[in-house]
Protein backbone atom coordinates (compact mmCIF):
# COMPACT_ATOMS: atom_id res chain seq x y z
CA UNK A 1 0.00 0.00 0.00
CA UNK A 2 0.88 3.53 -0.69
CA UNK A 3 1.28 6.23 1.92
CA UNK A 4 2.23 9.60 1.75
CA UNK A 5 4.86 8.57 4.42
CA UNK A 6 6.63 6.85 1.78
CA UNK A 7 7.90 9.39 -0.17
CA UNK A 8 10.31 12.18 0.41
CA UNK A 9 8.80 15.85 1.45
CA UNK A 10 7.93 18.54 -1.18
CA UNK A 11 11.43 20.69 -1.95
CA UNK A 12 9.23 24.07 -0.98
CA UNK A 13 8.43 24.38 2.37
CA UNK A 14 4.71 25.73 3.07
CA UNK A 15 3.70 24.72 -0.39
CA UNK A 16 1.32 21.72 -0.39
CA UNK A 17 3.15 20.74 3.03
CA UNK A 18 5.16 17.30 2.95
CA UNK A 19 2.03 15.84 0.65
CA UNK A 20 4.19 15.35 -2.82
CA UNK A 21 3.69 12.67 -4.55
CA UNK A 22 6.73 11.89 -6.80
CA UNK A 23 6.63 11.22 -10.12
CA UNK A 24 6.48 7.86 -12.18
CA UNK A 25 8.41 7.64 -15.81
CA UNK A 26 7.42 4.73 -18.46
CA UNK A 27 9.91 6.07 -21.04
CA UNK A 28 13.34 6.54 -22.25
CA UNK A 29 11.79 9.57 -24.39
CA UNK A 30 10.45 11.66 -21.85
CA UNK A 31 11.68 12.81 -18.84
CA UNK A 32 9.17 14.14 -16.00
CA UNK A 33 8.48 17.01 -16.56
CA UNK A 34 9.79 19.89 -14.28
CA UNK A 35 7.12 21.62 -12.08
CA UNK A 36 6.55 25.52 -10.61
CA UNK A 37 3.80 25.48 -7.73
CA UNK A 38 3.32 28.72 -6.73
CA UNK A 39 0.70 29.91 -4.16
CA UNK A 40 -1.60 32.91 -3.79
CA UNK A 41 -3.98 34.48 -1.82
CA UNK A 42 -6.60 32.95 -4.31
CA UNK A 43 -4.97 29.82 -5.62
CA UNK A 44 -1.98 27.51 -6.34
CA UNK A 45 -0.57 27.37 -9.77
CA UNK A 46 1.66 24.40 -11.41
CA UNK A 47 3.22 24.83 -14.47
CA UNK A 48 4.54 22.08 -15.90
CA UNK A 49 7.39 22.53 -18.59
CA UNK A 50 5.95 19.99 -21.47
CA UNK A 51 7.53 21.23 -24.74
CA UNK A 52 6.41 19.25 -28.32
CA UNK A 53 3.72 17.50 -26.50
CA UNK A 54 0.24 17.79 -28.18
CA UNK A 55 -2.51 18.92 -25.41
CA UNK A 56 -4.57 15.95 -26.81
CA UNK A 57 -1.69 13.39 -25.37
CA UNK A 58 -2.31 15.10 -21.77
CA UNK A 59 -4.93 14.13 -18.97
CA UNK A 60 -5.48 15.54 -15.74
CA UNK A 61 -7.48 13.31 -13.21
CA UNK A 62 -8.81 13.98 -9.88
CA UNK A 63 -9.12 11.07 -7.51
CA UNK A 64 -10.14 11.81 -4.01
CA UNK A 65 -7.45 14.15 -2.60
CA UNK A 66 -5.12 13.36 -5.39
CA UNK A 67 -4.50 15.37 -8.33
CA UNK A 68 -2.72 13.54 -11.52
CA UNK A 69 -1.13 14.64 -14.43
CA UNK A 70 -0.07 11.89 -17.30
CA UNK A 71 0.43 11.92 -20.70
CA UNK A 72 0.84 9.34 -23.42
CA UNK A 73 1.64 9.13 -26.97
CA UNK A 74 2.10 6.41 -29.04
CA UNK A 75 3.46 6.61 -32.69
CA UNK A 76 3.83 4.32 -35.71
CA UNK A 77 5.52 4.46 -39.22
CA UNK A 78 5.98 2.51 -41.94
CA UNK A 79 7.27 2.82 -44.85
CA UNK A 80 7.98 0.61 -48.24
CA UNK A 81 10.35 1.11 -50.97
CA UNK A 82 12.15 -1.45 -53.53
CA UNK A 83 11.31 -4.19 -51.36
CA UNK A 84 12.59 -3.22 -48.43
CA UNK A 85 9.64 -2.61 -45.49
CA UNK A 86 11.04 -0.66 -42.66
CA UNK A 87 8.63 -0.26 -39.39
CA UNK A 88 9.27 2.24 -36.40
CA UNK A 89 7.26 2.78 -33.68
CA UNK A 90 7.67 5.12 -30.53
CA UNK A 91 6.20 4.81 -27.01
CA UNK A 92 6.34 7.80 -24.83
CA UNK A 93 4.24 8.53 -21.43
CA UNK A 94 4.94 10.32 -17.61
CA UNK A 95 2.88 10.44 -14.68
CA UNK A 96 3.01 13.23 -12.25
CA UNK A 97 0.88 13.42 -8.87
CA UNK A 98 -0.01 15.93 -6.37
CA UNK A 99 -1.76 15.47 -3.01
CA UNK A 100 -4.43 18.48 -3.00
CA UNK A 101 -4.79 20.72 -0.41
CA UNK A 102 -7.12 21.02 2.24
CA UNK A 103 -8.58 24.44 0.94
CA UNK A 104 -8.40 23.10 -2.81
CA UNK A 105 -11.95 23.89 -4.59
CA UNK A 106 -11.94 20.69 -6.81
CA UNK A 107 -14.83 22.56 -8.79
CA UNK A 108 -12.50 25.22 -9.92
CA UNK A 109 -9.47 23.48 -11.15
CA UNK A 110 -8.62 25.61 -14.60
CA UNK A 111 -6.24 24.46 -17.05
CA UNK A 112 -4.42 25.71 -20.27
CA UNK A 113 -1.61 24.90 -22.60
CA UNK A 114 0.28 27.63 -24.14
CA UNK A 115 4.26 27.28 -26.11
CA UNK A 116 4.54 24.21 -24.21
CA UNK A 117 3.94 24.86 -20.44
CA UNK A 118 0.86 23.45 -19.05
CA UNK A 119 -0.88 25.26 -16.47
CA UNK A 120 -3.29 24.49 -13.83
CA UNK A 121 -4.67 26.48 -11.55
CA UNK A 122 -5.85 25.21 -8.43
CA UNK A 123 -8.65 27.92 -6.53
CA UNK A 124 -9.01 27.95 -2.92
CA UNK A 125 -12.12 27.67 -1.47
CA UNK A 126 -13.50 27.30 2.61
CA UNK A 127 -15.82 23.88 1.58
CA UNK A 128 -14.86 20.91 0.86
CA UNK A 129 -15.37 19.61 -2.24
CA UNK A 130 -16.01 16.55 -4.74
CA UNK A 131 -13.52 13.77 -4.70
CA UNK A 132 -13.80 12.91 -8.38
CA UNK A 133 -13.27 15.00 -11.38
CA UNK A 134 -11.43 15.27 -15.30
CA UNK A 135 -9.95 18.62 -16.16
CA UNK A 136 -10.58 19.62 -19.85
CA UNK A 137 -7.17 21.48 -20.70
CA UNK A 138 -8.32 24.84 -22.94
Amino acid sequence: MITKRSFRPFFMPGIFEDNFFPTVSGSTNITKPAVNIREDEKKYSLELAVPGIDKKDLKIEINEDILTISMEQKQENEEETSGYKRREFSYASFCRSFYLPEDTNRDKIEASYKDGVLTVDLHKTEEKAKLSKVVKIS
